[in-house]
């Protein structure tokens, strides 16, 4: 059920725009803007989204979380995960995730 939100979500987007496509980060199926990925479907079942380092959890009424993929190192900065518990949210925060790096293209 969480993947096939991520995919509906996947498919509008490449949908709406040409720039978009499918593609993969980590091995996991992910959301590419001009071959560069600003979000993806993450092994633990949640989407992660690239906000960048300036967005403002805080201003969430959800639960957010840093996305580390590493046991050593630091979370990916500027990188967030969100439970399917609030996929509600997600397409929204794609958009966001988008606008973020269209306006560093």
């Amino acid at each position: 059920m969480e993947f096939e939100k991520f995919k509906e979500i996947r498919e509008l987007f490449c949908l709406k725009h040409p720039e978009v496509t499918e593609g993969k980060m980590m091995s996991s199926p992910a959301i590419h803007y001009k071959s560069k990925v600003f979000a993806f479907f993450s092994k633990k079942h949640k989407m992660v989204f690239k906000l960048g380092k300036d967005y403002h959890l805080e201003k969430q009424d959800f639960e957010f979380s840093e996305f580390n993929p590493f046991k050593t190192k630091k979370p990916l900065s500027g990188w967030y995960e969100v439970d399917f518990e609030y996929h509600e949210k997600w397409r929204e925060l794609t958009k966001i995730a988008l606008n973020q790096i269209k306006a560093k293209s």
